[in-house]
């Protein structure tokens, strides 16, 4: 098997689990774009020793079409593709970040019709369906993909989806497992919910509940793996049971919770990003005002993988091992 953005959050995850749960796979390629050297990979090699004899890195970008020759050549049948951009670094265009998630993705599909591997699992997001006031109070697999072009991550992951739409249809023998997780959560976890939580005052968006759904990174591993072992087909979305109003959380964490009419922070935006004293625009206030909210019916009932812990239980995880009260 091969794994793109082996050694990213999920990555790791997902690595630690086949370590310690497979008995000797054939092959396990990594690919990712960080050096030997990186923090990333000692801290797994201190986590469970040295990597096994059948684990191979390359730092190779999702890009390259030298992914083509590393499929044939380890007779790659499974490819997990976890690569892409969610916290771009510097200055990094939105051109660029198209071309790594896009442009990467259809890469990487070419490379496996090419080299006939057959079966490939592609993390999407729940941010695929986007934000919108008209979302289902719930939504299942089946609700429409319209992402927001005002968010380059929730858009990327609606064009992803859609390319690889048409890769069902084409090449129907290439089949694909495409999970949609809500907001993951672990011991050692940053991302801009978590950075949410660190700050001072919590703001809210009058009039709005702003509910979360959770999913531990232990889950999002497992059902990878399961996905592996069983090569099972479709789209799941990934959440833990119930969703969490940021009232709530503010509350939990020992945070004040303050609601803001949306006019109001759409026009400190708007000053703020003009004075280029922030990156965010008026646009952000959907993120918070009309949050996805996942169902994972079908995860459980047809995937057959029921997770460990509810939202609720997630976030009482992730605050148990982080300190965000300060």
């Amino acid at each position: 098997m091969l794994i793109t953005g082996a050694f990213g959050f999920i990555g790791k995850a997902v690595l630690r689990k086949i370590f310690l749960n497979i008995d000797r796979p054939n092959r396990v390629i990594g690919l990712d774009i960080v050096s030997e050297s990186s923090d990333l990979i000692q801290s797994l090699r201190d986590e469970i020793g040295e990597f096994p004899e059948y684990f191979e890195y390359k730092k190779m970008d999702v890009r390259s079409p030298e992914i083509e020759n590393v499929l044939k050549n380890n007779n790659i049948n499974s490819v997990v593709h976890l690569a892409s951009v969610m916290n771009p670094i510097g200055k990094m265009s939105r051109e660029t970040q198209h071309e790594i998630d896009i442009g990467g993705t259809k890469n990487l599909l070419d490379a496996c019709l090419k080299a006939k591997t057959d079966y490939i699992i592609v993390t999407s997001s729940g941010a695929a369906y986007g934000y919108y006031e008209n979302n289902p109070e719930w939504i299942v697999e089946t609700d429409e993909i319209r992402g927001n072009e005002e968010f380059a991550y929730s858009a990327h992951k609606r064009e992803v989806e859609e390319l690889l739409s048409k890769y069902r249809d084409d090449s129907p023998h290439l089949k694909q497992l495409i999970l949609r997780p809500g907001t993951i959560l672990g011991k050692n976890v940053n991302n801009q919910i978590t950075d949410l939580f660190k700050k001072s005052v919590i703001i809210g968006i009058v009039g709005s509940k702003t509910p979360f759904v959770f999913i531990e990174d232990e889950d999002v591993s497992s059902i990878i793996l399961q996905g592996l072992i069983t090569r099972k087909d479709g789209i799941y979305n990934l959440a833990g049971d119930g969703a969490i109003p940021l009232r709530e959380i503010a509350a939990r964490i020992n945070k004040i919770y303050l609601p803001i009419p949306a006019i109001v922070i759409k026009t400190i935006l708007w000053f703020l990003q003009k004075l280029h004293l922030t990156q965010y625009g008026p646009d952000q206030v959907n993120f918070l005002r009309y949050r996805p909210v996942l169902s994972n019916r079908n995860l459980k009932e047809e995937f057959g993988y029921v997770p460990k812990r509810s939202s609720s239980e997630v976030l009482d995880f992730y605050l148990e091992n982080n300190d965000v009260t300060k």
